[in-house]
């Protein structure tokens, strides 16, 4: 019979929760997107909780209610061959290619650029990143212990350093937010804006990846039963998204507030730096070097982790340590590149893969109206992918989307409602839905007839 858990021990499971989940992103996105919105951030932000808040949890829920044992399993729904290329690009993506080396690179721009010369910052941050990645990987290797490292030890530490920054600008304003300007981008369609910008924060991809952790924590803490996993994942993920929305929104406000003593700045990581040197000066450069590190690193360790067990999963034959310090290399081969191509390059790869993962998180969460019936899986995802792939390539770099190819096939998704704010795939979301439960009934009319 399964233990229940007691409070204190909730607790830690949603600060580890946390954790993992507040990274780099997290950060400076919330930051850009404030001193963008200016007057309009009350709308754009809660577009932004909506992905960067509420979808995490529906992940995280999903992989809980669902009783599935991680990613691959959810994904087999659909199909096997389906799981494996899905679930192996996720974690590229939130692994070595993208979200990974982000958090060493934001974590060097921030924290360390501002006490260095020009001249020798490529040097640096190929020796910054080496330690990174290796402290990183050192703390992952036993993924047992993260409740520990990331739960009671640098979570808190990052909560106080941050709320510290929170306390000094929020009782001494650089502006009045409804006098600020808003940029071109969120005039219009601010919700919208605001809900694509949290697809940056790679949180709703991350919480199928971290619904494994969350699993092994419950199970290492006597929990096994399905129907208590699901529960107690619940109950965990409550206390995460009230603390992410609420960070989340602080950071908003504050980087909307700041327009008016600060320019609009390149990126959130630039803005965070300036406002956080506005207030504290000199002093403020160390404290938000700390806060940087300590968020990025704790989100490495889980990350790394969460690749690393899913891998092992996936790949009988290898060890968890090797696919480790594999990860761990390649995130930081890529981290040499550069915060800004990452992000460039990123953009696209999740307008694509968002919509894959928003509609896998929905069928699972309501997969018991439909018995998870397999047709239903597969014709949501299918049209879904089609139009993703559309959604992606319009987010492109100029010299990809210009191209005469790109461009044929952007003219046809062009035609589809909502293709203008990125969301062209939920009409095709949608009848792939329909036809599936349509199939579904006529296939039990006939084995029934």
């Amino acid at each position: 019979m399964d233990r229940k858990l007691k409070g204190r021990e909730y607790f830690y499971i949603s600060s580890m929760l946390f954790g993992l989940f507040f990274g780099a992103g997290n950060l400076i996105f919330p930051v850009h997107m404030g001193q963008e919105a200016g007057g309009n951030v009350f709308l754009a932000n809660i577009g932004f909780l909506i992905t960067g808040v509420g979808l995490p949890f529906l992940g995280i829920i999903a992989m809980g209610i669902s009783k599935s044992e991680g990613l691959f399993d959810m994904a087999s729904r659909v199909s096997r061959k389906y799981a494996y290329v899905f679930t192996i690009l996720l974690y590229l993506v939130i692994g070595p290619f993208f979200a990974l080396p982000r958090l060493a690179t934001t974590s060097f721009e921030i924290g360390i650029v501002p006490f260095l010369n020009n001249s020798n910052i490529a040097l640096v941050l190929a020796i910054f990143s080496i330690v990174f990645f290796a402290v990183a990987c050192f703390y992952a290797r036993k993924p047992s212990k993260l409740l520990v490292y990331v739960g009671k030890v640098l979570n808190p530490l990052f909560l106080i350093l941050l709320f510290t920054l929170f306390i000094v600008a929020f009782t001494n304003p650089m502006g009045a937010i409804k006098d600020m300007v808003v940029q071109s981008s969120y005039q219009s369609q601010p919700l919208f804006t605001g809900f694509i910008q949290g697809y940056n924060t790679l949180d709703a991809l991350a919480s199928l990846a971290f619904g494994i952790i969350v699993i092994s924590t419950l199970r290492g803490k006597g929990i096994n039963d399905p129907k208590n996993i699901a529960m107690d994942t619940v109950k965990s993920g409550i206390l995460t998204i009230i603390l992410m929305g609420l960070i989340y929104s602080l950071l908003a406000y504050l980087g909307a507030m700041s327009v008016g003593q600060l320019e609009v700045s390149a990126n959130g990581g630039i803005a965070l730096a300036q406002i956080t040197h506005y207030y504290l000066g000199d002093f403020g450069s160390i404290v938000v070097a700390a806060i940087v590190i300590v968020a990025c690193l704790k989100t490495a360790i889980g990350l790394i982790s969460s690749f690393s067990e899913t891998f092992v999963g996936l790949f009988p034959k290898g060890k968890y340590i090797m696919f480790s310090i594999v990860v761990s290399a390649m995130a930081c081969l890529f981290a040499n590149v550069g915060l800004t191509k990452i992000i460039e390059f990123s953009v696209p790869v999740l307008m694509f893969l968002y919509p894959l993962a928003m509609t896998l998180i929905l069928l699972s969460l309501f997969g018991s109206f439909f018995n998870h019936s397999r047709v239903v899986y597969q014709l949501t995802i299918g049209f879904t992918f089609i139009a993703a792939i559309i959604d992606g390539l319009n987010a492109c770099p100029a010299f990809i989307r210009d191209s005469s190819i790109v461009q044929s096939i952007l003219a046809i998704g062009s035609k589809l409602p909502f293709y203008d704010i990125g969301m062209g795939w939920v009409v095709p979301a949608c009848i792939g839905f329909i036809l599936g439960i349509v199939l579904m009934i006529i296939k039990k009319q006939k084995r029934y007839a």
